[in-house]
């Protein structure tokens, strides 16, 4: 069924809709934007005083506070999870990054991984 054949009504519930969705995706890519922000004070923080890129203990409970969010939010508490550790893993890839660059790369380094949440 191709757009001209949907019912008026129905196309215009539609489009409110989406444009709803749209305007939401617009404030997540925003306020990951200030999220990252913040991240990079955090990694350059860490660059400064040669601390290691990942806070294990930090991430755990993190994971734990978004998993509860979520749930109380009605969203599925493993998806959430999931986006968070894709967003930590970008964030520890700056950390490291910025440790690099002012030549810490090899002090305290954890190795990152995807699992972990750094700076969050």
């Amino acid at each position: 069924m191709s757009t001209s054949e949907i019912d008026a009504s129905v196309q215009a519930e539609l489009n409110r809709l989406r444009e709803s969705i749209d305007n939401i995706d617009a404030a997540v890519v925003h306020m990951l934007a200030e999220r990252f922000k913040a991240t990079q004070q955090v990694g350059r923080l860490k660059a400064d005083h040669r601390l290691p890129p990942a806070d294990p203990a930090r991430e755990t409970r993190q994971i734990a506070r978004l998993r509860q969010l979520a749930q109380s939010a009605n969203l599925d508490p493993a998806f959430a999870e999931k986006l968070l550790n894709f967003i930590i893993a970008e964030v520890i890839r700056h950390h490291e990054r910025i440790a690099d660059e002012a030549g810490n790369g090899d002090t305290g380094r954890t190795g990152g991984t995807a699992g972990t949440v750094t700076g969050a």
